[in-house]
Formats: C-alpha cells, structure tokens, sequence
C-alpha cells in the first residue's frame, strides 16, 4: 500500500461495512472483490474520495433480515489498492488488509449503505507485519495442508508455499480454506497468529474427518 498506519489512530473512527457471508480478511491479505449492488457501488465510490477503506464484516445471521442482518462484533478493515469499472455497472476492487477492528455501535446515517464506529484497541499488534511468526507450528501447517490436498484433490503452488512466511501462509490458507461462516470467524478472532495456526490445523483435520472434497485448483500467490 503507498499509504502506512502506524498505530490505531492513524485509522478512521467511523467505517462503512460490507456485510458478506464467509468472506475473510486478514492484515495484509488481498480480497478481490466484484461490487455490483447499487448501495455498495456506492460506497466503493464513496471510499475512493475518501480515505480509501471499508470494513468487511460477516453477517451473524445470514437467514435474518437481508437488507440489515444482524453483525458479528468483530471485522477487518481493508484498503482499496486496485480498482477499474466494467462498463456495466459493476466495480472490481482489491481491498489490502490493515487491521481487525470491534464494532463499538452501528451509526444512524443516511447513506444506502451501514456505517459502523471501529475500536481497534485490541488489535493494535495487526499494524506489526510478522507480529507472533516465531511462535508458529509451521510444521504442523505445512503437514495439515499436504494431508488435505492429499484428501480433497486441491493443487497449491508448492514453491510458493515453501517461500512464504509464517504470517502469509497462515492468512493466506485462513483465507483461502473452504470452511463456514462461524469457522471462518474463529480464524478472524483467533488472539494471535500462533492461536490462529493452530485453529487452523484443528479445523483442518475437522475437515479432513468429514467425507469426500470437491476437486479443485487453488494457487498460493
């Protein structure tokens, strides 16, 4: 990113969310995302005059009320760091992840789109790149990533695999793996990184315990 947040002020107090169902981001993780909705149109067009960045968020009741289901208390901030317009409406956008944040209330507003006030307090160690690696099981990892693509067919760049660090394999195979929405905010909530490499291990073999996986071909960039 050309910009740089030093500590939690550095961040804005008032986020518009992009409420999306398994959708996961994690400091400097990249999220393409394909904005077509009106209200979210908006607001990618709204972030790009500003301060460039939305907080993605999960619903917690996907079944609930669509147009305003409820939130989980924890989210992502991303960076718009790529943009370009289709032609027919859409926007695709690449958000860069910078920090969690707690949705402290949801603000009265009158955009299309759900504005929410961010703590950020504890999460201040996601503006350290490499915070925790040392303390990682990357064995472990590695030996619960093989015995998957073993189980399920999924092909990874290995080379890549090898070369990443810690921080980038973990959040990367966090974003990257194929579980649900209450999963997938275990990993987001996880304390520290050494905590979320070892839910991700658990909830691998939880996977691997279940039958059968969908072939398919995913690349570690």
């Amino acid at each position: 990113m050309n910009a740089t947040y030093h500590t939690v002020s550095d961040l804005p107090a008032i986020l518009p969310v992009f409420p999306l169902s398994g959708a996961l981001l994690l400091p400097r993780g990249r999220m393409p995302l394909n904005i077509f909705e009106p209200r979210y149109v908006a607001m990618v067009e709204a972030a790009l005059a500003g301060d460039r960045i939305i907080g993605m968020i999960q619903p917690d009741d996907p079944s609930g009320d669509a147009k305003l289901p409820k939130l989980f208390g924890v989210g992502c901030v991303g960076r718009i760091v790529q943009f370009a317009e289709t032609g027919d409406g859409r926007n695709l956008v690449v958000l860069a992840g910078i920090a969690r944040f707690r949705v402290a209330s949801e603000e009265t507003v009158d955009t299309p789109y759900r504005q929410a006030r961010a703590n950020y307090e504890a999460f201040a160690l996601d503006l350290e790149p490499g915070a925790g690696e040392d303390d990682v099981d990357r064995g472990a990892v590695l030996d619960a990533l093989r015995k998957f693509t073993d189980a399920t067919g999924v092909d990874f760049d290995w080379d890549n695999v090898e070369k990443a660090g810690n921080e980038v394999l973990v959040n990367a195979l966090c974003m990257l793996a194929p579980f649900g929405i209450r999963e997938k905010q275990a990993l987001l909530e996880a304390a520290d990184l050494k905590i979320r490499a070892a839910t991700l291990v658990a909830l691998t073999e939880i996977e691997l315990g279940r039958s059968g996986g969908s072939q398919q071909q995913t690349t570690l960039q």
